[in-house]
């Protein structure tokens, strides 16, 4: 079996659009997530300090959609006109057919299922669109909500990742690692 590539292909579920970004998408994102400390919190990167931070982040995604590889979703929810975070492929590994997801979502809409059904969409679609055998994620142990949509995504914790970095205030974090595998469907 081999990866199939196909690029970020729009993808709907019962209540999400996941799609390509556009330019257009600047304005949400920054004030949905992008510009937010305690959503960024866990992240490498941001708090974005202005909307042209998250206008150029949006441009290289864009220029990144020509190659087929590239895997980076806009979540719009159905009937909104409004983009309310991100899912994408952030590390790949074609030859042992696997991949790690990663995703972010503004506090507004934490803890509606929102991601869960993002996160559930995108495995199904990397497993049976583009041949992955198994997908990771990864969290911060500190973030337990993104672990969460992970287990009730379908995936099962494997271990965890002492001492990987450093957050912006200084201290170290810890990643727990989750995974599902194709033969889990």
């Amino acid at each position: 079996m081999l990866i199939r590539h196909q690029g970020t292909n729009t993808i709907e579920t019962m209540r999400l659009v996941l799609r390509r970004f556009k330019l257009e998408d600047a304005e949400d994102m920054f004030y949905n997530w992008a510009s937010d400390p305690e959503v960024c919190k866990f992240l490498l990167w941001g708090p974005h300090n202005e909307v042209e931070v998250t206008r150029k982040r949006i441009k290289n995604w864009i220029s990144n959609y020509e190659m087929n590889n590239s895997y980076v979703w806009a979540i719009e929810l159905k009937g909104r006109n409004m983009v309310v975070g991100s899912i994408s492929v952030e590390i790949t590994n074609d030859s042992s057919m696997t991949c790690e997801v990663g995703y972010c979502i503004g506090k507004l809409y934490w803890s509606r299922g929102i991601m869960t059904e993002a996160l559930r969409a995108i495995l199904h679609y990397l497993f049976y669109e583009i041949g992955y055998q198994r997908i990771l994620a990864k969290h911060d142990i500190l973030n337990v909500a993104s672990g969460r949509v992970m287990q009730k995504a379908g995936m099962h914790f494997i271990k965890f990742e002492y001492h990987v970095g450093l957050r912006r205030d200084g201290s170290y974090y810890d990643l727990a690692v989750y995974m599902k595998n194709y033969t889990d469907e």
